[in-house]
């Protein structure tokens, strides 16, 4: 059986107005993640995810890199347990 766990990441740079949320969604459902993902500030965006630890290590590495017109300049990344918290994948508004 596959290990579950949680992920939470930040990162900070050029990550808004360029695509970054729809990216980290499209790679979480691709990856069959569930979670959410949203803005915060002006410079900075907050995801969470829950899945296999693979898909979540493959998730983290696009995360990372983000749209090739983003920037991310600095990032967080803290690991959790699998709690089934979320049952699908969404981009938050607010």
């Amino acid at each position: 059986m596959e290990e579950k766990a949680s992920l939470h990441i930040r990162v900070w740079g050029r990550v808004q107005q360029v695509g970054f949320r729809s990216f980290v969604a499209q790679k979480a459902k691709k990856g069959n993640l569930s979670g959410w993902v949203r803005n915060v500030g002006r410079d900075q965006v907050e995801t969470r995810a829950e899945g296999t630890r693979e898909d979540l290590e493959a998730f983290l590495l696009a995360v990372k890199k983000g749209p090739s017109v983003s920037e991310v300049r600095k990032f967080k990344v803290e690991w959790g347990e699998f709690r089934r918290e979320f049952k699908k994948f969404q981009v938050k508004w607010f």
